[in-house]
């Protein structure tokens, strides 16, 4: 069987058997899960103030501690000294590994993601046997040399640049860059210039260690930043720093493309990397509320308390649906696209690329939801959140990165609607089709026949099927309106970005509760009070978009449709749902 494309879940109906979730880890998984987290409960969370403090040297040596423990090169192949363990595998160790402290979190992704991937995905065989060894144990760190003063989203206008020496073995690199994390105590720096006038830049890795000029390669002082203040991050800058020629990664003029591809991986693993910084703050929360008294009665037992507990459960329950499904879908791409005869390492990278629309998609989710997570904390602790001396004033000041990483939260919901349309131009995702036939729908009489919702999840899965419609209109009469100049159309693609997000997660979060829970289990009310909000999310922004470019009897038509398309046969008791999800994890006192 052929697995998922990219961005088809807009026009398939997903079967709950396909999707991927926690709850079927391996046993080796498992094992790997709980491993991580007693490391981070055992050596992270006691130095909790360290970390406050900018210690950048306990950083280093926790990284180094995880590459005894073989945490850091669980994607690296075997023969290149890491584990060869699969992307579900890559995402759980970096979901646990990342949650107890943002500053470990942020050097634990640089390394093993952006430090380590463009050398595994686009290294000749000489360049991954020499450098990914040393980075798969710890023995030497990655950083990743991409943003510069002057280009950020928008990196091939970096003015860094590259010549060939008279003797042609080596490349001259002069330039700066900024905001590079692990440069500290890195070794390893993949780096990116354009050759000469060069219309695209060119990536290349080089080690500290082997400079014949080690003044070539300097570094400003260290950032001193709202949160992760335990994260290195400097400028560096070349100064005539020679890199052989047979450093370069991939072909030249390609490495827009591998810093794009480097970043799609980031972005799965970013939403990963929340999860679990998720998960305490709420556990966090859930505890204080059990203890605080006010009125003589514990807080947790007050209906606005209730609720936000309620909704942070229901956040995490959800972003974990939505990172494991894609995981696997990453995962399954890749073992198929091996079993085709494609080499390991070429598969890799189709596979990522396969899904940069749901990388979007998560990464955007994910981040804003762990930032408002950490804001409701603050508001259960009340005035002791916004203290140092509890939990939860780091790590919202933590959080607050995960909108700016791998390219900002902006970025991204234009990227996944980009991409989305321009996969459909090209003719890899037929869009077109699913869409004339909303639009022959709307022009038809509506059955008001009430359809038998008695399966478990049928009466969810039918609205998630019609939200679909939702972006299928909107984005398509948008695409008939403005043509090639939809990508200036930035606030209509925000709305259809946020319609995509919250089709995606709560599918996931539907499926997941399906697959493995029952209709009266906490995880079923959970996906039920998710796309109940999903829907109202939607309204508004459908909404905002029909009214924006439609007029007369097309945004009539269009609003008719909106109405249609977002209405319930049974409305679920919002109310309800709450109190039972918070009911339930604030008896057991956790997630």
């Amino acid at each position: 069987m052929a697995t998922l494309k990219g961005g088809e879940f807009l026009i398939k109906q997903i079967p709950a058997n396909e999707i991927f979730s926690l709850e079927e880890l391996s046993e080796e998984q498992k094992m790997l899960r709980d491993s991580a987290k007693e490391f981070i409960d055992r050596e992270v969370i006691p130095h909790h103030d360290r970390f406050e403090k900018k210690d950048y040297e306990l950083t280093e040596k926790t990284m180094r501690q995880l590459g005894e423990m073989g945490l850091l090169g669980i994607t690296v192949p075997e023969e290149y000294g890491g584990l060869g363990m699969g992307f579900v595998s890559t995402m759980l160790a970096c979901d646990y590994v990342s949650g107890g402290n943002g500053s470990l979190a942020t050097a634990y992704g640089a390394h093993t993601g952006i430090g380590t991937l463009p050398t595994l995905l686009y290294g000749s065989e000489e360049l991954k046997k020499k450098y990914l060894p040393d980075l798969a144990t710890g023995t030497k760190f990655g950083a990743y040399c991409l943003t510069e003063p002057d280009a950020g989203s928008d990196a091939n206008s970096g003015k860094t640049r590259a010549k060939l020496s008279d003797d042609g073995k080596h490349y001259i690199i002069n330039g700066q860059k900024m905001w590079i994390s692990n440069a500290g105590f890195a070794d390893t720096f993949t780096l990116f210039a354009k050759i000469d006038d060069d219309k695209n830049i060119t990536g290349f890795v080089i080690n500290r260690s082997e400079l014949e000029d080690p003044n070539s390669l300097s570094f400003g002082e260290e950032e001193h930043k709202l949160g992760i203040r335990s994260s290195s991050t400097r400028q560096v800058f070349f100064n005539d720093m020679k890199v052989p020629v047979e450093n370069m990664l991939g072909e030249r003029n390609n490495g827009f493309k591998i810093a794009l591809n480097a970043l799609n991986v980031g972005r799965i693993k970013l939403a990963a990397a929340n999860l679990d910084g998720q998960r305490r703050i709420l556990n966090h929360s859930i505890q204080y509320a059990n203890e605080r008294k006010q009125f003589g009665v514990s807080i947790s037992t007050f209906g606005a308390i209730r609720k936000k507990i309620a909704e942070m459960s229901t956040g995490v329950f959800v972003s974990e649906a939505g990172s494991y499904r894609l995981a696997k879908n990453v995962e399954d791409k890749i073992a198929e696209l091996v079993a085709g005869g494609m080499d390991h390492q070429q598969a890799e990278l189709k596979g990522v690329e396969e899904f940069a629309v749901e990388a979007s998609i998560l990464k955007v989710f994910v981040s804003d939801l762990t930032q408002n997570t950490a804001d409701e904390g603050i508001q259960i602790y009340g005035g002791m959140g916004f203290s140092e001396d509890t939990p939860m004033e780091s790590a919202w000041r933590d959080a607050r990165i995960g909108r700016i990483y791998e390219g900002t939260n902006e970025i991204n919901r234009l990227l996944a609607v980009g991409m989305l349309i321009k996969r459909a131009m090209k003719g890899e995702l037929d869009l077109l089709s699913p869409a004339m036939a909303i639009s022959k729908e709307l022009m038809g009489i509506p059955s008001f026949e009430v359809p038998d919702y008695s399966e478990f999840m049928s009466e969810e899965k039918a609205i998630i099927a019609n939200l679909k419609k939702v972006f299928l209109m909107v984005s398509g009469a948008a695409l008939q309106k403005y043509m090639m100049d939809i990508e200036k159309q930035q606030h209509l693609l925000l709305n259809a970005s946020e319609i995509l997000n919250q089709i995606y997660m709560a599918e996931s979060a539907v499926l997941r509760a399906e697959k493995h829970f029952s209709p009266e289990s906490v995880e079923a009310a959970m996906a039920q009070l998710n796309l109940y909000k999903a829907v109202e999310k939607i309204i508004t922004a459908a909404k905002e978009g029909i009214v924006s470019f439609a007029e007369g009897d097309e945004q009539r038509m269009m609003l008719s449709g909106l109405r249609r398309f977002t209405k319930y046969a049974n409305h679920p008791n919002v109310v309800a749902l709450t109190e039972k999800v918070a009911a339930h994890y604030i008896e057991k006192g956790a997630y």
